[in-house]
Order: C-alpha cells, then sequence, then structure tokens
C-alpha cells in the first residue's frame, strides 16, 4: 500500500484518514484556544485575540465535519464524500491556519489567503450537503 492509494483512494481508508485528521484537528483546536486565551493575552491587540478565536472557532466547527464525513463515508462510499473531506481539510489548513499567522504577525498576506480556505469550506458543505440528500 503506497501512499498513492491512502491519499487517493475513495473507500475505507480515506474515511479513515478523515477521522484521525479530525481528532487531530480537534485536539490542536483546543490546545490553540487554550493558548490564546493564557499564552497570548496582554501580548497581541484585542483584535488579534478575536482573529485568533476565529481561527480556532472554524477550525473546530469544520473538526466537527470532518469528522461527520468520515462517519458517513465508512457507511456510504461516495467521491462526494471524499471531496468533501479533503475540501474541510484544506479550509482548515487555510482558514484557519492562515488567521493564526496573520493574528500573531500582522502581515496582511496571510489575511488575504482566508478566503480561499472560506470558499473551501463552502463547496465542503455543498458537497456534504449533497451526499447526504443522496444517500439518506
Amino acid at each position: 500500500m503506497g501512499i498513492h492509494f491512502l491519499i487517493f483512494n475513495r473507500g475505507e481508508i480515506t474515511m479513515k484518514l478523515f477521522l484521525i485528521l479530525g481528532v487531530i484537528n480537534g485536539f490542536l483546536a483546543v490546545a490553540l484556544g487554550a493558548f490564546g486565551a493564557h499564552g497570548l493575552e496582554g501580548k497581541l491587540t484585542e483584535k488579534a485575540l478575536r482573529t485568533w478565536e476565529k481561527a480556532v472557532t472554524y477550525q473546530m466547527f469544520h473538526t466537527g465535519a470532518l469528522l461527520a464525513t468520515g462517519l458517513l463515508g465508512l457507511k456510504f462510499q461516495s467521491s462526494s464524500l471524499a471531496s468533501a473531506g479533503w475540501l474541510f481539510f484544506i479550509g482548515i489548513i487555510l482558514f484557519s491556519g492562515s488567521l493564526y499567522v496573520y493574528s500573531t504577525s500582522g502581515i496582511k498576506t496571510f489575511a488575504m489567503i482566508t478566503p480561499i480556505g472560506g470558499f473551501a469550506f463552502l463547496i465542503g458543505w455543498v458537497l456534504l450537503g449533497y451526499a447526504v440528500v443522496k444517500f439518506l
């Protein structure tokens, strides 16, 4: 089993990977939320802290979406579910990741990446909705 099979297989292995990525992102969202509340307080402006909190919130919401996608995908094989899972994961990286970096660095270029992640989230939700309507 090569990495190509693990990443692009639309079957059970991909869905298990989404569950693992969901668990990891859930852990990271809680850890980064705590770090923002306790480690960054007084070090960042209020606006930067709100940006950090928004990154944590969206990461956690989409961690739930990633877990739901993985669970549904174990029952129903669907390219829509697989695509939705990857879009949620990419969205977390681009949306939340860019906001984490922007809030701590102030470099506006990172804030310009955020909408790309938001678009990935939106398409992921559309594909998840399509799969739910199709299979349930």
